[in-house]
């Protein structure tokens, strides 16, 4: 498809970028007897299963997508797929019933001549079509920085010259992420931090992977309110405190927000956090000021996008799955008051 901005360009957009869907499998860790992950090449992608926490990740499919981008759909399809390619080498095969948790995502693919999404390019390309807009497209979230760096580095090239002086290289790869300063220390007093906590060791191992030195401030609400230190009781790898956090530190609006996207008990639990969802809400609303109705809302749309995803997930190909995802709306389209 073009990408054009009139708005900005007035003028056709130089790349053509086209969407591939990958959808991945997460199921516990009991189910796979491995100690190490496994990467296979298959006829269409790369199958990949990775051990993450306490359950692996299987992935991920590479079609071509042309429906709705905002929420792309895991067809039963896709599902089977990955757990035949999977089970071709397990000794133990998995069933749909293994299954914890499904996401899809979309790439954006440089395109080509291919009719094949798996022969388009995973590198991205800047162009600076007309003075002062640099455009970038494809790429992917494991390289962001390098596409930081190149699109900063197009930005400013030529400005040196313009102010008579010289222009630094980017730096952006030698920029500490949040939460990286000072991370190796806390690593090393993680026992120190669950004594002084009353938390076990476990429990600080899994906020300093999650928050890294920004783990004091999570800390300090438990401090605070020593009941926040309990775990959510139908997602046990989080804390109620890290419901939250999420709220009051990282921008969490809606009961998906800190479900899908904070955490990652949507995809890490059976109930895929229907279970969960309440009791979040209860602990969002008072930070949100949010009334009886607008909680009763926010997990109305919660249990509907989940049963949503189910029925989409039960489809035999990509337009009834999209179909039957849309029947879900989002949040901010149903009238939250702090959309």
């Amino acid at each position: 498809m073009d990408r054009r901005n009139p708005g900005l360009a007035n003028e056709r957009g130089q790349f053509r970028v086209r969407a591939s869907k990958g959808i991945h499998l997460v199921v516990p860790r009991d189910r796979i007897r491995s100690s190490t992950g496994i990467i296979l090449r298959t006829d269409k992608s790369v199958l990949f299963v990775i051990p993450w926490g306490r359950h692996w990740i299987i992935g991920t499919t590479d079609t071509d997508w042309a429906l709705d981008k905002a929420h792309p759909a895991a067809s039963q399809r896709d599902i089977r797929y990955l757990l035949d390619q999977v089970n071709s080498v397990l000794r133990a095969p998995l069933t749909e019933a293994d299954v914890e948790g499904v996401y899809a995502g979309l790439r954006p693919l440089l395109a080509g001549e291919s009719a094949d999404t798996s022969t388009l390019s995973r590198e991205h390309a800047v162009g600076h079509s007309v003075p002062g807009l640099v455009v970038i497209a494809g790429g992917k979230y494991t390289t962001y920085r390098v596409m930081a760096k190149d699109a900063v580095d197009e930005a400013v090239h030529g400005l040196g010259q313009a102010f008579d002086r010289r222009i630094p290289n980017c730096m952006t790869q030698d920029v500490p992420l949040l939460g990286a300063d000072g991370y190796r220390a806390l690593w090393n007093a993680r026992h120190q931090l669950a004594a002084e906590s009353g938390l076990n060791e476990a429990r600080i191992v899994h906020l300093l992977n999650r928050y890294g030195s920004m783990i004091g401030e999570v800390l300090g609400l438990i401090g605070d309110d020593p009941a926040l230190g309990r775990p959510l009781p139908a997602a046990d790898d989080y804390l109620r405190a890290e419901a939250v956090y999420a709220t009051t530190h990282e921008g969490a609006l809606h009961l998906d927000d800190v479900l899908c996207r904070r955490t990652r008990i949507s995809i890490e639990t059976f109930d895929r956090g229907t279970d969960s969802c309440r009791e979040v809400a209860d602990l969002m609303a008072p930070l949100l000021g949010w009334s009886a109705e607008h909680r009763a809302r926010e997990i109305e749309h919660y249990l509907a996008r989940v049963a949503a995803e189910r029925e989409s997930q039960t489809m035999p190909d990509d337009e009834t799955a999209d179909g039957a995802r849309r029947g879900a709306a989002d949040i901010i389209a149903v009238g939250s008051p702090l959309s």
